[in-house]
């Protein structure tokens, strides 16, 4: 999928928002290194990953290429703020109406829009694609992110209450949500 946009944040600077291409491989690699540092939120750690800037590169082509799954990057004054995508849960009839959601921005970049604008522009690709529902996982500690979804129409499905084991707080409570589309 393709998509490209440009917003003015709430510091009055301009992001950049598209794609991601085989080229931002190693600038979105280190984002991810950056991101899943700065916050006990995310899925996994830095040292979990296995793969390089070019693995990464071959990921954001496959999305570009791809009718249904797309991989979007923010970039604020040529530096990778933030990234959202969507993933299909699967290509069997009975469950190709539903994607994934997922994000990650930049703590320099908290409160700024970036993570509205993402999300925003993944429910856009998400009605585009074709699905009929968008469905994210969220640490129930995460405020900030759970206001987000809230208020972009997302609801509580179900929880988790050893959904992640955190390496610093030990076990966290994870919230199921879905938007219909």
């Amino acid at each position: 999928m393709e998509y490209s946009q440009q917003i003015v944040l709430k510091n009055g600077k301009t992001a950049i928002l598209r794609n991601g291409v085989e080229s931002d491989g190693s600038a979105v690699l280190e984002n991810f290194n950056l991101t899943h540092a700065e916050t006990d939120y995310l899925l996994s750690y830095p040292d979990e990953i296995n793969f390089d800037s070019e693995k990464e590169g071959q990921f954001l082509k496959q999305k570009a290429e791809s009718a249904n799954e797309i991989e979007i990057i923010a970039f604020v004054d040529g530096k990778v703020a933030g990234t959202a995508g969507l993933d299909a849960v699967g290509t069997k009839y009975k469950v190709r109406h539903r994607a994934e959601f997922g994000i990650s921005v930049g703590k320099e970049y908290w409160g700024l829009g970036i993570g509205r604008a993402l999300l925003e522009a993944c429910i856009k690709c998400a009605k585009e694609a074709g699905y009929a529902q968008l469905e994210l996982s969220v640490v129930a500690e995460n405020v900030r992110a759970l206001a987000l979804y809230q208020k972009a129409g997302f609801v509580e499905y179900g929880r988790n209450p050893r959904g992640f084991h955190s390496r610093i707080s030990g076990f966290q409570e994870v919230i199921s949500m879905l938007l219909a589309l």
